[in-house]
């Protein structure tokens, strides 16, 4: 590319104050544009960017814009994408990729025929923290990995987000919302899965938002709202997924993977840098251990960073359209499972992506 890849972001609501808090962290980049429906959002984030305003059909048309940064909602991610690609752009899309299987084709397949690149978060895996958990375990710190158990749950979003109503539509949801990660993860650290079963429910509770200029409102809620799922891994180790929206307090770990020799305490995968947490058979007590692998300090974005050294390089990038593709059809299947009380067989999978060296840049390796 000769230089920064140059991006645009399409969708500036409460995420991309996370996107754009860590731009001066994120090497190899460039900001160049943004746009948003809401014309008044979009001047006030471009003011503070010290960028262009524009509409989403010029930034699509602008010629300096070589990569799409898609963080609109859910429901408009394989529109937009799609747009993008056809419009000569990468692309890298917030999570879900899109919020079916079917969509998320769409977005392949333009892939495909443009012969561009599509990433897509989370790039929580990449941080040092699931980087790290991935490495102990390569290296067989706590055996042969036999099971794992992976954790979310809160009382739901509307007790802290101002407009929280779309995480109770659908493409959200705690599956959809929080489910990202804690697969990504699980996939990242033992491999693609084969075969899914799980149990559904959605609570009678009623939902109001708490606060923001919507207090008071009801929430619709057209997701279901509890998640349990048994994912099974093609190397034979069987994962028990919970998300929920349905808890209100708990003290079940977030993640941890269970060895023949020991136990492995994986961080929330939601952050890039916490610490991993190991327990063995020959040392039999909790103890930390230092990070060996993952970029130090990363946060939201380095996986559009880690795309644009990828496109330089010529090498495949981590957060990947086919990582994401496929923990979206896990995800559908966990629901379609759930519904119908059936195990559904997966047609996807995909290879685990390259490790991430400890001490790395996105914009050097």
């Amino acid at each position: 590319m000769g230089g920064p890849l140059k991006f645009g972001v399409i969708g500036v609501g409460k995420i991309s104050a996370q996107y754009f808090a860590s731009l001066p962290s994120l090497p190899g980049l460039e900001l160049v544009a943004v746009a948003d429906l809401d014309e008044d959002r979009a001047r006030q984030a471009a003011s503070e960017q010290n960028v262009e305003a524009m509409s989403v059909s010029r930034l699509l048309d602008d010629g300096r814009v070589q990569a799409v940064l898609n963080l609109t909602i859910p429901a408009a991610h394989a529109e937009v994408a799609v747009r993008a690609l056809h419009a000569g752009k990468h692309v890298y899309t917030e999570k879900p990729l899109a919020v079916t299987p079917a969509e998320a084709t769409k977005i392949l397949a333009a892939a495909k025929e443009t012969g561009l690149r599509v990433g897509s978060a989370p790039d929580t895996v990449l941080g040092t923290g699931i980087q790290t958990a991935r490495q102990q375990l390569d290296d067989g710190a706590i055996g042969q990995p036999v099971g794992a158990t992976a954790f979310w749950a809160s009382p739901g979003h509307e007790r802290w987000h101002p407009a929280p109503q779309f995480y109770y539509q659908q493409g959200a949801g705690p599956l959809y919302d929080m489910g990202p990660y804690y697969i990504s993860a699980l996939v990242t650290m033992l491999g693609p899965v084969v075969r899914v079963s799980g149990a559904v429910a959605r609570s009678a509770r009623e939902r109001i938002v708490e606060s923001g200029p919507s207090s008071g409102e009801r929430i619709a809620v057209d997701v279901d709202t509890h998640v349990t799922a048994i994912l099974e891994h093609a190397s034979g180790v069987a994962s028990t997924v919970t998300m929920s929206f349905d808890v209100w307090a708990s003290v079940v770990p977030n993640i941890e993977v269970y060895g023949t020799s020991g136990t492995l305490g994986v961080p929330d995968p939601n952050h890039f840098s916490d610490p991993v947490r190991i327990w063995t058979k020959d040392d039999p007590e909790w103890r930390t251990v230092a990070p060996t692998a993952g970029y130090a300090d990363a946060s939201r974005g380095y996986g559009l960073a880690d795309l644009g050294r990828a496109i330089e390089t010529g090498r495949p990038h981590r957060a990947s359209a086919q990582l994401a593709f496929h923990v979206l059809e896990i995800m559908d299947a966990i629901l379609k499972a759930g519904s119908h009380h059936q195990v559904i067989s997966l047609t996807s999978t995909v290879e685990r992506p390259e490790p991430v060296p400890l001490g790395v840049l996105p914009n050097t390796w």
